[in-house]
């Protein structure tokens, strides 16, 4: 490896494990958090510039924006544990293939999804309820935003690639420029063009593809078996068969809060136009959050890929709980601050005291109690890692999805109040944490065997 691959690599088998996963870690979660601001951006600006309906149609379409970059997100963690395993493993000549199969099937998948969103927008915003008055704008947004999703989708595969070897600063380089100018963007389409929603949708899409534009420039300048060549992108199905095999299930697992938020979402909408802005100003909050979470967990998953591919037993361990350790400290200290000063932070997005009101109600049910999120995310991240891909996934959708959408037509239909479908959500964080915990437990002592001391 030569100093410039180097430069931008990270030694996950040797060394300190604690210094190790903060500067992996840390940019991925700045990256999520910012892929998350665009949104929150497009909130902000349409709530203070933008028409009377803007923050609530934008705002109903948070879920579903959700959705879309969880799937984008959990498919790609295929390519990262794929390619981070060959590094394990020592196998670098196999590294070239799936790096090119990983690209091209996100070109692929985007361009399908795009096509797909173009007519599925207004039936999904029909079945969380959007009202009526914000119908015509929430579908004007949703469509131009999945104009978007070829450029996210480039961009989350080129960075799964390079976080496999341990490069997650450049990703969150491309995400502060396109952050910036998606802010720009926002203000001028808005404020300037008087586009509304539209020019929001717009700014996300163009931000969007600034960062998927500078991943696949590194890509193609990386000195080894990482670069990237336009010429040689093509699938190859036993590379893209262990990528989906891994992807799809964390692709689930990604997006089946949101599957579940999205019925959660429409029992919001039936206390109105209001109530729906206020819930989606808190989410903005809970999203950065999560993603603190899930930053920490793709430490796991990646690390603990490599290790395992490399037979290195103790080290695995200690990523789990190096990982969680930090999980639950990162959280903590985006998630408290927010609680306390909750009617300032709801502030940023919106003048109004109703929608302010709203939204402090949910931060304080949902909000403060979001910590428990670490306690199942890395056990699920360590098993992926590990090659148990599907049981986590099943084990969400039982614990988080069908949990959540019984409790949308039991609990909810009886108290028919915003606290009792708030309540929700710490509820299925615990179930599914007790489900996570025995699981991991048992999975661990599959991959981990103690050896047999009659043995010879």
């Amino acid at each position: 490896m030569d100093t410039k691959t180097a430069r931008h690599s990270l030694d996950m088998l040797h060394g300190s494990l604690i210094k190790k996963i903060l500067l992996f870690a840390l940019p991925i979660a700045a990256s999520s958090i910012l892929q998350q601001l665009f949104n929150s951006a497009d909130t902000a600006v349409a709530g203070q510039f933008g028409n009377a309906d803007a923050l609530a149609a934008v705002g109903t379409n948070g879920e579903i924006v959700a959705l879309i970059v969880g799937i984008c997100v959990g498919i790609a963690v295929g390519a990262n544990v794929l390619i981070a395993k060959f590094i394990g493993a020592g196998e670098r000549h196999r590294i070239s293939g799936a790096v090119h199969t990983a690209m091209a099937f996100s070109v692929v998948f985007g361009i399908l999804f795009t096509i797909l969103g173009q007519f599925t927008a207004r039936p999904l915003l029909a079945l969380i309820h959007t009202p009526e008055d914000i119908m015509t704008s929430a579908t004007n947004y949703l469509k131009v935003y999945f104009l978007g999703v070829p450029f996210l989708s480039v961009y989350n595969f080129g960075s799964a690639i390079l976080r496999s070897k341990g490069d997650s600063k450049r990703p969150l380089a491309a995400l502060i420029l396109s952050g910036i100018i998606n802010v720009l963007l926002n203000l001028f389409f808005v404020v300037v063009c008087k586009l509304s929603v539209i020019g929001v949708a717009l700014a996300t899409d163009i931000s969007t593809a600034v960062s998927a534009f500078f991943v696949v420039f590194w890509l193609c300048r990386e000195p080894d078996e990482f670069r990237l060549s336009l010429r040689k992108c093509r699938i190859e199905w036993k590379y893209l068969s262990s990528i989906l095999r891994i992807g799809i299930p964390a692709a689930i697992q990604s997006a089946v809060f949101c599957v579940a938020n999205i019925f959660v979402q429409s029992a919001i909408n039936t206390f109105g136009s209001s109530a729906a802005a206020g819930s989606a100003i808190s989410m903005n909050f809970e999203y950065i959050a999560y993603y603190v979470n899930t930053a920490f967990g793709q430490a796991a998953t990646t690390f603990t890929s490599q290790n395992y591919a490399a037979k290195k037993t103790q080290r695995c361990r200690k990523i789990f709980w190096i990982s969680l350790g930090m999980a639950l400290l990162f959280s903590s200290l985006i998630i408290y601050p927010i609680v306390i000063f909750r009617s300032q932070a709801s502030g940023i997005f919106s003048s109004s005291p109703e929608e302010i009101r709203f939204s402090c109600e949910r931060i304080l049910v949902v909000l403060s109690l979001q910590i428990l999120c670490s306690v199942y995310e890395i056990p699920a991240c360590t098993m992926r890692g590990l090659g148990y891909s599907a049981l986590p996934a099943v084990e969400m959708i039982l614990g988080i999805c069908v949990i959540r959408i019984i409790w949308r037509f039991t609990i909810f239909s009886y108290f028919n109040t915003l606290k009792s479908m708030y309540l929700v959500f710490p509820t299925t964080w615990v179930i599914t944490s007790i489900i996570m915990l025995i699981s991991f437990v048992i999975v661990l002592r599959k991959a981990f065997p103690k050896p047999n001391p009659t043995a010879a």
